[in-house]
Protein backbone atom coordinates (compact mmCIF):
# COMPACT_ATOMS: atom_id res chain seq x y z
CA UNK A 1 0.00 0.00 0.00
CA UNK A 2 1.39 3.24 -0.95
CA UNK A 3 0.50 6.63 0.71
CA UNK A 4 1.88 9.98 -0.48
CA UNK A 5 5.17 7.89 -1.44
CA UNK A 6 4.94 6.23 1.68
CA UNK A 7 4.17 1.97 2.09
CA UNK A 8 3.12 -0.20 5.18
CA UNK A 9 5.80 -3.16 4.87
CA UNK A 10 5.40 -7.20 4.76
CA UNK A 11 7.65 -9.42 4.90
CA UNK A 12 8.83 -8.94 1.40
CA UNK A 13 9.48 -5.40 1.17
CA UNK A 14 11.11 -5.21 4.78
CA UNK A 15 13.26 -8.26 3.02
CA UNK A 16 14.08 -5.77 0.46
CA UNK A 17 14.64 -2.61 2.93
CA UNK A 18 17.19 -4.21 5.22
CA UNK A 19 18.76 -5.66 1.93
CA UNK A 20 18.96 -2.29 0.86
CA UNK A 21 20.45 -0.81 4.05
CA UNK A 22 23.97 -1.53 4.83
CA UNK A 23 23.78 -1.03 8.49
CA UNK A 24 20.92 -3.41 8.65
CA UNK A 25 22.01 -5.90 6.62
CA UNK A 26 25.36 -5.95 8.07
CA UNK A 27 23.66 -6.66 11.61
CA UNK A 28 22.37 -9.95 10.38
CA UNK A 29 25.83 -10.69 8.21
CA UNK A 30 24.27 -10.09 4.65
CA UNK A 31 22.38 -13.21 4.60
CA UNK A 32 19.36 -12.38 3.29
CA UNK A 33 17.95 -15.50 1.98
CA UNK A 34 18.38 -16.94 5.30
CA UNK A 35 16.35 -14.26 7.15
CA UNK A 36 13.06 -15.57 8.92
CA UNK A 37 10.89 -12.41 9.67
CA UNK A 38 7.81 -12.27 12.63
CA UNK A 39 5.21 -9.75 12.74
CA UNK A 40 4.77 -9.40 16.97
CA UNK A 41 3.30 -6.26 17.33
CA UNK A 42 0.24 -5.73 20.00
CA UNK A 43 -0.38 -2.56 20.16
CA UNK A 44 -2.66 0.02 18.53
CA UNK A 45 -0.39 1.79 16.14
CA UNK A 46 2.46 0.47 15.04
CA UNK A 47 3.94 -2.55 13.03
CA UNK A 48 6.73 -4.33 14.55
CA UNK A 49 9.05 -6.90 12.94
CA UNK A 50 11.62 -9.83 14.41
CA UNK A 51 14.11 -10.69 12.38
CA UNK A 52 16.72 -13.55 12.81
CA UNK A 53 19.56 -14.77 10.51
CA UNK A 54 22.50 -17.13 11.71
CA UNK A 55 24.56 -14.70 12.22
CA UNK A 56 22.27 -12.17 14.50
CA UNK A 57 19.05 -11.11 15.15
CA UNK A 58 17.26 -7.13 15.05
CA UNK A 59 13.57 -6.04 15.74
CA UNK A 60 12.47 -3.48 13.47
CA UNK A 61 9.33 -1.05 14.21
CA UNK A 62 7.23 0.82 11.69
CA UNK A 63 5.12 4.07 12.61
CA UNK A 64 2.38 4.00 10.34
CA UNK A 65 0.18 7.33 9.03
CA UNK A 66 -2.65 5.62 10.35
CA UNK A 67 -3.88 4.23 13.67
CA UNK A 68 -3.88 0.53 13.20
CA UNK A 69 -6.30 -0.63 14.63
CA UNK A 70 -9.00 1.69 12.84
CA UNK A 71 -7.00 2.05 10.15
CA UNK A 72 -6.87 5.35 7.00
CA UNK A 73 -10.04 6.76 8.48
CA UNK A 74 -8.06 7.70 11.56
CA UNK A 75 -4.60 9.72 10.37
CA UNK A 76 -1.47 9.96 12.57
CA UNK A 77 2.02 11.48 11.98
CA UNK A 78 4.83 9.48 11.14
CA UNK A 79 7.21 11.68 13.02
CA UNK A 80 5.51 10.12 16.43
CA UNK A 81 8.60 7.73 16.10
CA UNK A 82 11.41 11.22 16.28
CA UNK A 83 9.49 11.36 19.92
CA UNK A 84 10.23 7.92 21.16
CA UNK A 85 13.45 7.50 19.43
CA UNK A 86 14.85 10.84 21.95
CA UNK A 87 12.55 9.61 25.01
CA UNK A 88 14.69 6.12 24.69
CA UNK A 89 18.00 7.63 24.72
CA UNK A 90 17.08 9.44 27.74
CA UNK A 91 16.20 6.46 29.20
CA UNK A 92 18.40 3.57 27.85
CA UNK A 93 16.24 0.70 28.14
CA UNK A 94 15.84 -2.10 25.54
CA UNK A 95 13.30 -4.97 25.65
CA UNK A 96 12.41 -7.92 27.34
CA UNK A 97 9.04 -10.35 27.25
CA UNK A 98 5.48 -7.92 27.24
CA UNK A 99 4.31 -8.24 30.89
CA UNK A 100 0.82 -8.34 29.62
CA UNK A 101 0.71 -11.94 28.97
CA UNK A 102 2.94 -12.81 31.65
CA UNK A 103 0.05 -11.75 33.82
CA UNK A 104 -2.66 -13.49 31.61
CA UNK A 105 -0.42 -16.86 31.92
CA UNK A 106 0.35 -16.22 36.05
CA UNK A 107 3.86 -15.30 36.29
CA UNK A 108 4.77 -13.75 39.22
CA UNK A 109 7.81 -11.34 38.61
CA UNK A 110 9.62 -11.31 42.34
CA UNK A 111 11.50 -8.17 41.13
CA UNK A 112 8.69 -6.25 39.20
CA UNK A 113 7.66 -3.56 41.60
CA UNK A 114 11.36 -2.81 42.86
CA UNK A 115 12.46 -2.03 38.74
CA UNK A 116 9.04 0.06 37.95
CA UNK A 117 9.23 2.19 41.15
CA UNK A 118 13.08 2.91 40.43
CA UNK A 119 12.58 3.72 36.57
CA UNK A 120 9.65 6.08 37.67
CA UNK A 121 11.32 8.08 40.55
CA UNK A 122 14.28 8.39 38.58
CA UNK A 123 12.62 9.32 35.05
CA UNK A 124 9.77 11.99 36.82
CA UNK A 125 12.54 13.05 39.68
CA UNK A 126 15.18 14.25 37.33
CA UNK A 127 13.05 15.69 34.63
CA UNK A 128 11.30 17.74 36.88
CA UNK A 129 11.46 21.14 38.71
CA UNK A 130 12.53 19.40 41.78
CA UNK A 131 16.15 18.94 40.22
CA UNK A 132 15.92 21.37 37.30
CA UNK A 133 16.81 24.90 36.84
CA UNK A 134 12.95 26.57 35.79
CA UNK A 135 15.15 27.17 32.07
CA UNK A 136 16.97 23.93 32.10
CA UNK A 137 12.87 22.79 32.48
CA UNK A 138 10.97 25.49 30.11
CA UNK A 139 14.07 23.83 27.07
CA UNK A 140 12.72 20.55 27.88
CA UNK A 141 9.34 21.12 27.61
CA UNK A 142 10.06 22.79 24.35
CA UNK A 143 11.98 19.47 23.06
CA UNK A 144 8.69 17.36 23.54
CA UNK A 145 5.89 20.14 22.69
CA UNK A 146 5.75 18.96 19.00
CA UNK A 147 4.09 15.55 19.80
CA UNK A 148 0.66 16.88 19.17
CA UNK A 149 -0.98 13.98 17.81
CA UNK A 150 -0.10 11.11 20.06
CA UNK A 151 -1.48 13.77 22.83
CA UNK A 152 -4.73 14.63 21.17
CA UNK A 153 -4.76 11.03 20.73
CA UNK A 154 -4.50 10.20 24.57
CA UNK A 155 -6.89 13.26 25.14
CA UNK A 156 -10.03 11.73 23.09
CA UNK A 157 -9.43 7.61 23.98
CA UNK A 158 -8.49 8.64 27.95
CA UNK A 159 -10.77 11.26 28.58
CA UNK A 160 -13.16 12.09 26.06
CA UNK A 161 -14.82 8.77 23.94
CA UNK A 162 -15.71 7.20 26.83
CA UNK A 163 -17.89 9.57 28.54
CA UNK A 164 -19.86 10.29 25.02
CA UNK A 165 -21.20 7.87 22.03
CA UNK A 166 -18.85 7.71 19.67
CA UNK A 167 -18.40 5.52 16.79
CA UNK A 168 -15.03 4.19 18.14
CA UNK A 169 -16.25 2.83 21.37
CA UNK A 170 -17.17 -0.57 21.87
CA UNK A 171 -17.90 -2.74 24.86
CA UNK A 172 -19.10 -6.53 25.84
CA UNK A 173 -22.14 -6.28 24.28
CA UNK A 174 -25.19 -6.74 25.23
CA UNK A 175 -23.82 -7.95 28.65
CA UNK A 176 -22.24 -4.34 29.05
CA UNK A 177 -24.67 -1.79 27.41
CA UNK A 178 -26.47 -0.63 30.32
CA UNK A 179 -22.81 -0.41 32.00
CA UNK A 180 -21.88 2.12 29.35
CA UNK A 181 -24.66 4.13 29.39
CA UNK A 182 -24.13 4.35 32.70
CA UNK A 183 -20.63 6.03 32.28
CA UNK A 184 -22.11 8.23 29.65
CA UNK A 185 -24.73 9.54 31.92
CA UNK A 186 -22.49 10.11 35.25
CA UNK A 187 -22.66 13.76 36.11
CA UNK A 188 -20.11 13.09 38.78
CA UNK A 189 -18.07 11.21 36.80
CA UNK A 190 -17.82 14.22 33.77
CA UNK A 191 -16.85 16.61 36.40
CA UNK A 192 -14.26 14.53 37.82
CA UNK A 193 -12.46 13.46 34.46
CA UNK A 194 -12.73 16.59 32.93
CA UNK A 195 -10.19 18.09 35.95
CA UNK A 196 -7.95 14.78 35.20
CA UNK A 197 -8.29 15.99 31.04
CA UNK A 198 -7.15 19.19 32.15
CA UNK A 199 -4.32 18.11 34.46
CA UNK A 200 -3.26 15.99 31.78
CA UNK A 201 -3.31 19.32 28.83
CA UNK A 202 -1.77 21.46 31.11
CA UNK A 203 0.54 20.40 33.65
CA UNK A 204 4.09 20.13 32.29
CA UNK A 205 5.74 18.47 35.60
CA UNK A 206 8.32 16.09 34.04
CA UNK A 207 9.27 14.01 31.01
CA UNK A 208 6.15 11.47 31.29
CA UNK A 209 6.25 7.78 28.96
CA UNK A 210 2.43 8.95 28.34
CA UNK A 211 1.49 5.36 27.37
CA UNK A 212 2.95 2.93 30.39
CA UNK A 213 0.75 0.30 30.77
CA UNK A 214 1.84 -3.58 30.90
CA UNK A 215 2.40 -3.85 27.08
CA UNK A 216 4.86 -1.27 27.23
CA UNK A 217 6.98 -3.26 29.69
CA UNK A 218 9.38 -5.93 29.36
CA UNK A 219 10.47 -8.20 31.81
CA UNK A 220 11.90 -11.44 32.73
CA UNK A 221 12.26 -12.78 36.47
CA UNK A 222 15.62 -10.50 36.73
CA UNK A 223 15.19 -7.78 34.79
CA UNK A 224 12.04 -5.30 33.77
CA UNK A 225 12.44 -2.78 30.84
CA UNK A 226 10.06 -0.28 29.79
CA UNK A 227 9.43 0.39 25.67
CA UNK A 228 7.43 2.46 23.53
CA UNK A 229 8.16 5.72 24.92
CA UNK A 230 6.39 7.34 21.16
CA UNK A 231 3.86 8.54 23.75
CA UNK A 232 6.40 10.71 25.54
CA UNK A 233 5.80 14.32 26.70
CA UNK A 234 5.90 16.89 29.49
CA UNK A 235 2.84 16.21 31.46
CA UNK A 236 1.59 15.10 35.17
CA UNK A 237 3.74 12.84 37.11
CA UNK A 238 0.57 10.97 37.93
CA UNK A 239 -0.30 9.44 34.49
CA UNK A 240 2.55 7.39 34.23
CA UNK A 241 2.07 5.82 37.65
CA UNK A 242 -1.80 5.30 37.66
CA UNK A 243 -1.26 3.73 33.62
CA UNK A 244 0.66 1.14 35.42
CA UNK A 245 -1.18 0.72 38.51
CA UNK A 246 -4.45 0.95 36.97
CA UNK A 247 -3.23 -1.59 34.59
CA UNK A 248 -2.16 -4.29 37.53
CA UNK A 249 -5.84 -3.72 38.48
CA UNK A 250 -7.17 -4.93 35.18
CA UNK A 251 -4.91 -7.27 35.34
CA UNK A 252 -6.38 -8.27 39.01
CA UNK A 253 -9.99 -8.26 37.78
CA UNK A 254 -9.37 -10.41 35.21
CA UNK A 255 -8.15 -13.18 36.89
CA UNK A 256 -11.43 -14.88 37.51
CA UNK A 257 -11.47 -15.11 33.50
CA UNK A 258 -8.52 -17.30 33.51
CA UNK A 259 -9.33 -19.68 36.28
CA UNK A 260 -8.40 -23.05 35.27
CA UNK A 261 -8.77 -26.74 37.49
CA UNK A 262 -7.00 -26.99 39.91
CA UNK A 263 -5.39 -23.49 40.05
CA UNK A 264 -8.12 -21.03 41.05
CA UNK A 265 -5.80 -17.59 40.61
CA UNK A 266 -6.23 -16.75 44.70
CA UNK A 267 -2.74 -16.86 45.50
CA UNK A 268 -1.75 -15.07 42.16
CA UNK A 269 -4.64 -12.17 43.01
CA UNK A 270 -2.79 -11.90 46.11
CA UNK A 271 0.82 -11.46 44.28
CA UNK A 272 -1.02 -8.30 42.08
CA UNK A 273 -2.40 -7.14 44.57
CA UNK A 274 1.09 -6.89 46.99
CA UNK A 275 2.85 -5.90 43.84
CA UNK A 276 0.09 -2.77 43.69
CA UNK A 277 1.16 -1.77 47.14
CA UNK A 278 5.16 -2.07 46.75
CA UNK A 279 5.20 -0.11 43.26
CA UNK A 280 3.06 2.71 45.11
CA UNK A 281 5.23 2.13 48.61
CA UNK A 282 8.63 1.87 46.91
CA UNK A 283 7.99 4.44 44.25
CA UNK A 284 7.22 6.85 47.18
CA UNK A 285 10.40 5.62 49.24
CA UNK A 286 12.84 6.57 46.35
CA UNK A 287 11.26 9.71 44.56
CA UNK A 288 11.19 11.15 48.30
CA UNK A 289 14.68 10.09 48.64
CA UNK A 290 15.95 11.65 45.50
CA UNK A 291 14.49 14.67 46.89
CA UNK A 292 16.15 14.77 50.35
CA UNK A 293 19.38 14.41 48.17
CA UNK A 294 18.96 16.81 46.18
CA UNK A 295 17.79 19.25 48.41
CA UNK A 296 19.87 21.65 48.12
CA UNK A 297 20.56 21.61 44.03
CA UNK A 298 20.02 23.32 41.52
CA UNK A 299 15.82 22.40 41.41
CA UNK A 300 13.70 25.69 41.53
CA UNK A 301 10.52 24.40 42.42
CA UNK A 302 11.37 24.71 46.26
CA UNK A 303 14.76 26.76 46.65
CA UNK A 304 16.43 25.62 49.70
CA UNK A 305 16.78 29.54 51.20
CA UNK A 306 13.64 29.32 51.60
CA UNK A 307 12.54 26.09 52.71
CA UNK A 308 15.50 25.42 54.37
CA UNK A 309 13.49 24.66 57.74
CA UNK A 310 12.98 20.96 58.57
CA UNK A 311 9.53 20.87 59.56
CA UNK A 312 8.07 23.18 56.58
CA UNK A 313 9.93 21.17 54.28
CA UNK A 314 8.42 17.65 55.30
CA UNK A 315 4.89 19.98 55.06
CA UNK A 316 5.62 20.30 51.47
CA UNK A 317 7.13 17.06 50.75
CA UNK A 318 3.55 15.22 52.49
CA UNK A 319 1.27 17.73 50.65
CA UNK A 320 2.86 17.23 47.21
CA UNK A 321 3.03 13.65 47.30
CA UNK A 322 -0.11 13.48 48.43
CA UNK A 323 -1.30 15.68 45.78
CA UNK A 324 0.55 12.73 43.55
CA UNK A 325 -0.86 9.78 45.10
CA UNK A 326 -4.54 11.68 44.17
CA UNK A 327 -3.43 12.60 40.70
CA UNK A 328 -2.33 8.52 40.44
CA UNK A 329 -5.49 6.97 41.38
CA UNK A 330 -7.51 9.58 39.08
CA UNK A 331 -5.78 8.57 36.02
CA UNK A 332 -5.74 5.09 36.95
CA UNK A 333 -9.40 4.88 36.83
CA UNK A 334 -9.22 6.75 33.70
CA UNK A 335 -7.14 4.34 31.78
CA UNK A 336 -9.36 1.41 33.77
CA UNK A 337 -12.19 2.76 32.33
CA UNK A 338 -11.27 3.75 28.66
CA UNK A 339 -10.16 0.11 28.11
CA UNK A 340 -13.24 -1.41 29.54
CA UNK A 341 -15.86 0.99 26.83
CA UNK A 342 -13.47 2.61 24.84
CA UNK A 343 -11.57 2.07 21.88
CA UNK A 344 -8.57 -0.32 22.63
CA UNK A 345 -9.51 -2.71 24.88
CA UNK A 346 -6.46 -4.90 26.69
CA UNK A 347 -5.78 -8.77 26.10
CA UNK A 348 -6.53 -9.63 30.01
CA UNK A 349 -9.77 -9.27 29.33
CA UNK A 350 -10.18 -9.89 25.89
CA UNK A 351 -8.73 -13.75 25.64
CA UNK A 352 -11.20 -14.22 28.32
CA UNK A 353 -13.64 -16.35 25.46
CA UNK A 354 -16.71 -16.82 27.55
CA UNK A 355 -18.20 -13.82 27.06
CA UNK A 356 -20.55 -14.10 30.40
CA UNK A 357 -17.16 -14.20 32.80
CA UNK A 358 -15.12 -12.08 30.18
CA UNK A 359 -18.26 -9.27 30.80
CA UNK A 360 -18.39 -10.17 34.77
CA UNK A 361 -14.74 -9.26 35.38
CA UNK A 362 -14.86 -6.20 33.14
CA UNK A 363 -18.01 -4.98 35.57
CA UNK A 364 -16.01 -5.36 38.68
CA UNK A 365 -13.29 -3.45 37.62
CA UNK A 366 -15.08 -1.21 35.88
CA UNK A 367 -17.66 -0.57 38.90
CA UNK A 368 -14.31 -0.26 41.20
CA UNK A 369 -12.59 2.68 38.28
CA UNK A 370 -15.64 4.71 38.81
CA UNK A 371 -15.72 4.61 42.79
CA UNK A 372 -11.71 5.05 42.65
CA UNK A 373 -12.15 8.07 40.54
CA UNK A 374 -15.09 9.94 42.16
CA UNK A 375 -13.49 9.48 45.85
CA UNK A 376 -10.40 9.35 45.05
CA UNK A 377 -9.07 11.99 47.40
CA UNK A 378 -10.65 10.02 50.45
CA UNK A 379 -7.86 7.65 50.18
CA UNK A 380 -4.37 8.42 51.95
CA UNK A 381 -3.02 5.14 51.46
CA UNK A 382 -2.89 2.62 48.48
CA UNK A 383 -3.54 -0.31 51.24
CA UNK A 384 -6.81 1.59 51.47
CA UNK A 385 -7.64 1.68 47.69
CA UNK A 386 -6.87 -2.03 47.65
CA UNK A 387 -9.31 -2.68 50.18
CA UNK A 388 -11.95 -1.38 48.29
CA UNK A 389 -10.52 -3.58 45.27
CA UNK A 390 -10.69 -6.64 47.24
Amino acid sequence: MTMEGFRVLDEKSLREYIKATPSLASKLGNEVDNFKIKEVGDGNLNFVYIVISPSGSIVIKQAIPYVRCIGESWPMTKERSYFEATALKRQHEPPHIILRKGLIAGVEYPLLAEHMAEFMANTLFYTSLLYLTTTQHKSAVAEFCGNVELCRLTEQVVFSDPYKISEFNRWTSPYLDTDAEAVRNDKILKLEVAELKSKFCEKTQALIHGDLHTGSVMVTHESTQVIDPEFAFYGPMGFDIGAFIGNLFLAYFSQDGHVEQGNDRKTYKTWIMDTIADTWNLFYKKFTSLWDIHKEGPGEAYLHEIYNDLELRELVKQKYMMDLFHDSLGFAAAKMIRRIVGVAHVEDFESISDLVKRSDCERRALEFAKNLMKKRRNFNTIADVIAVAK
